[in-house]
């Protein structure tokens, strides 16, 4: 099997953290989002090859994917953003086999085993959501099939939401609805990879539609943060021995934080390596490695690596590298 791994976008909803780090590289409780997404692929136990689709922050994801990750891969650029279609058409040299795709900027509740026992030509995940008008949603027949797939509809047609995540076994008549998708004026200045899904469908596919336990966006900033308090929740939660201070688990906080006496910190926090917390009170916050807060009372909030924040108080996000201080 093969898989494809399209992240080439730019992450903006998520600026300025994602200057210079790739969206699915944010750490949510101390741990990058893509890794989340890659531990379950790796039980699998049968991917001959992973294909990145890559662009902003390029040379970052590959370094990251090669290092942490045990799968042959292959790199490649999409200079044109032109969807998610036009993306997965670029893997096209390299797939000769079932191919699994997935956007790697959520984390999932998925027993992905179930594509080793499947005979339908595809496998969509979905996840049932009340604000169904924000998202691509899936419609199904009496036998749990898709039928078609509308962008954020106005009548609640359906709540199951597309989540990013797909297997294909008929991955030849994938790449001829792409293909077909391509020669077509752009879907709302967009090729999307659920037009050829629905093309797919036109020529008689059955593409199984199955419900996610959990879904967890990382997409933006007060996603980012809910899902790194259900990932503190789950399991991910740690504190080294012989901290001072409060501390209000759940939290993630690595080995090397200094944290003083008189500062409480938690619940739902991650701090990074070698950062120190002075006189403060914060929860509901990530802070990365190597960051000073003194005298801060802050929630809510996202905050870089080498930051260096004093007397500031409420939501914040700041990228790596800043200094803000207000009672200097």
């Amino acid at each position: 099997m093969k898989v494809i791994i399209p992240l080439a976008g730019k992450g903006t909803r998520l600026r300025p953290h994602t200057h210079i780090t790739p969206k699915p590289m944010l750490k949510v409780a101390g741990k990058p989002v893509m890794d989340y997404v890659m531990d379950d692929v790796a039980k699998l136990g049968n991917v001959d090859q992973v294909v990145y689709i890559t662009g902003h922050l390029k040379d970052r994801v590959e370094e990251h994917a090669r290092t942490a990750f045990p799968f042959p891969g292959v790199f490649i650029e999409q200079q044109v953003q032109d969807g998610t279609a036009g993306a997965v058409a670029l893997a096209r040299p390299y797939v000769d086999a079932p191919v699994l795709i997935i956007f790697v900027d959520t984390i999932f509740d998925a027993d992905l085993s179930v594509i080793n026992r499947t005979d339908a030509d595809g496998i969509i995940w979905t996840k049932e959501v009340e604000d169904y008008q924000r998202f691509g949603v899936v419609v199904t027949d009496a036998d749990g099939h898709m039928t078609k797939i509308i962008e954020k509809p106005s009548e609640p047609i359906s709540k199951r939401a597309n989540i990013g995540l797909y297997f294909i076994r008929n991955w030849q008549l994938l790449y001829e609805g792409i293909e077909h998708v391509l020669t077509r004026p752009k879907n709302k200045g967009e090729y999307y990879l659920t037009d050829a899904f629905q093309y797919m469908i036109d020529k008689g596919a059955k593409i199984k539609v199955i419900d996610v336990g959990g879904w967890y966006d990382a997409g933006k900033l007060d996603t980012l943060l809910e899902t790194n308090r259900v990932m503190l929740e789950r399991g991910r939660a740690r504190k080294p021995a012989g901290l001072a201070g409060t501390i209000v688990e759940p939290v993630y906080i690595e080995d090397g934080v200094t944290i003083a006496a008189d500062s409480v910190v938690g619940p739902n926090v991650s701090i990074g390596a070698g950062s120190i917390i002075e006189g403060s009170r914060i929860r509901d916050t990530v802070i990365g490695s190597k960051s000073r807060l003194a005298r801060c009372e802050i929630s809510n909030s996202l905050i870089g690596d080498e930051v260096v924040l004093a007397g500031i108080r409420g939501e914040v996000t700041i990228g790596d590298h800043s200094e803000v201080r207000a009672d200097a």
